[in-house]
C-alpha cells in the first residue's frame, strides 16, 4: 500500500469521507490517507496526528514527498488533541485500532469535538463497546462496511450526532446496517464466530468456578444472538 494505492480498508473509509471535508486522521501512520484524498481532490485539507514519532516521520515524508505540506498539518500529539480550534475539521477517522482504544481516543477527546464532525471509525476487533461509546454519546449509525482482508474480518463504522438514538443491545453487537443488510461477508463472519464461541463453550462443561459461570453464561447469550441472527439451530444444552 501507498499514497496511491489505498488497501481495500482504507478504499472503504476513504468513502465515507464526505467531499470538500477538512479531514483529521488520528493514528495516521504514513498519511495514506489523507494524502490519497488530497491528491483526488476529494479533500480541501487534513491534520495527521500521531502519537509516536517514527510514524510521524513516516507521515512527513508522505507529506513532502506529494508536496501537501501546505494542505495537510502532521502533528505529534495524543489522540484528539491534534485537533486545533482553527481547524475547522468536518470528519475525523480512526483506523486499525482496537475498538476499545478508539473508544477512550473518543472519551479523552471529546472536549475537542464540535459535534458536527462525522466520525469514520474502522476498529481491529472491540466493535461492541465502539458501538456502545456512540450511543451513550449521542451518534447515530450512517453506515457500517464489513469486509475480509488478509484473513481478518474489518469493520467500518460511519456515525454523527443525532437528536435522538436508541439501539437495542443485539443491534450494538453485530451492528445495526450491518444487522440489517446481512451480506455474505457479514453472515460468513458470524458462522465462523458461532463455530469458535460452541467451541469455547463445549470447553468449559466441566468448569465450576464463579468466574467460568459467568464467562458461560455471557458465551450462551452471544450464541443465542448468532443462532437467532443465523437462523441456526440451538447449542446443545441448558440455557442458564
Amino acid at each position: 500500500m501507498n499514497h496511491q494505492t489505498l488497501s481495500r480498508r482504507l478504499q472503504l473509509v476513504a468513502a465515507h469521507i464526505p467531499p470538500g471535508a477538512r479531514l483529521a486522521d488520528i493514528g495516521s501512520d504514513h498519511a495514506y490517507l489523507p494524502v490519497a484524498l488530497l491528491r483526488r481532490g476529494a479533500i480541501s485539507a487534513a491534520v495527521a496526528g500521531e502519537v509516536a514519532l517514527t510514524p510521524l516521520r513516516a507521515a512527513q515524508r508522505s507529506v513532502e514527498h506529494n508536496d501537501l505540506q501546505a494542505l495537510i498539518s502532521v502533528r505529534l500529539a495524543d489522540g484528539l488533541a491534534a485537533l486545533e480550534p482553527g481547524d475547522g475539521i468536518t470528519a475525523v477517522s480512526l483506523c486499525g485500532m482496537g475498538g476499545e482504544t478508539i473508544r477512550d481516543i473518543l472519551e479523552q477527546g471529546k472536549a475537542r469535538l464540535n459535534g458536527r464532525e462525522r466520525l469514520v471509525l474502522q476498529p481491529n476487533g472491540g466493535e461492541q463497546p465502539l458501538r456502545q461509546w456512540l450511543l451513550g454519546n449521542g451518534y447515530r449509525i450512517l453506515a457500517e462496511e464489513i469486509l475480509r482482508e488478509n484473513r481478518f474480518d474489518y469493520e467500518i463504522i460511519v456515525a454523527e450526532r443525532a437528536e435522538e438514538v436508541r439501539y437495542s443491545a443485539e443491534q450494538l453487537y453485530f451492528g445495526p446496517r450491518l444487522m440489517a443488510v446481512r451480506s455474505p461477508a457479514f453472515l460468513d463472519k458470524w458462522q465462523r464466530a458461532l463455530r469458535r464461541k460452541r467451541q469455547t463453550l463445549a470447553g468449559l462443561a466441566n468448569a465450576r468456578q464463579e468466574l467460568v459461570e459467568e464467562q458461560r453464561r455471557g458465551l450462551q447469550q452471544e450464541i443465542g444472538w448468532i443462532e437467532g441472527m443465523l437462523g441456526a439451530l440451538p447449542v446443545d444444552g441448558p440455557r442458564g
